[in-house]
């Protein structure tokens, strides 16, 4: 395994082993870093509650190894602040919602009642994904716009007939 993967990084539990972790990735660049921040995004996505303390951890001390994220990307600057919101939120929806109830098609709802945009609907998803978007969404969130995080419980679906497209070969 590499030594600047984030399946690596998790796996450390001394801090001295973390620090060479950072050396190393801050050494291998811009792209190294990338690869380890779009990993701990999917971790973030897929992890549940036996793991939800060791992602706390693990990214209170990312957050020292890298305090200044912008020096591989402008983009990052605000990346251990908008993970922090993420993990924080999908926590709350794993504390509240029981694992017996989790089961089933998810879905995502962005709305504000007093504006003329559509309705924004994020459908069939997982749990634990449904639940990293609903943190996802909270940092961008506007005054008057609502997030939700609903379970589908009845479902009834139906798809265009081929027929009637214009393009019927396709």
């Amino acid at each position: 395994m590499s030594e600047s993967t984030f399946q690596h990084y998790m796996q450390l539990d001394r801090q001295e082993d973390e620090q060479t972790f950072g050396l190393t990735l801050e050494a291998a660049g811009y792209f190294s870093f990338y690869t380890f921040i779009d990993d701990f995004r999917n971790g973030l996505k897929k992890y549940s509650d036996d793991e939800a303390e060791r992602y706390r951890l693990k990214l209170a001390r990312a957050r020292q190894l890298f305090p200044w994220p912008e020096r591989f990307s402008p983009s990052w600057s605000e990346v251990w602040e908008e993970f922090d919101l993420i993990l924080r939120s999908k926590n709350d929806v794993l504390a509240n919602i029981p694992a017996s109830r989790r089961d089933g098609e998810w879905q995502i709802l962005l709305d504000n009642p007093y504006s003329h945009q559509q309705v924004v609907c994020y459908p069939s998803l997982p749990f634990l994904e449904a639940a990293y978007m609903y943190g996802y969404f909270q940092r961008e969130l506007k005054p008057h716009e609502c997030l939700k995080l609903q379970k589908v419980m009845e479902l009834m679906s139906t798809n265009g007939r081929k027929e009637a497209s214009i393009f019927p070969d396709v």
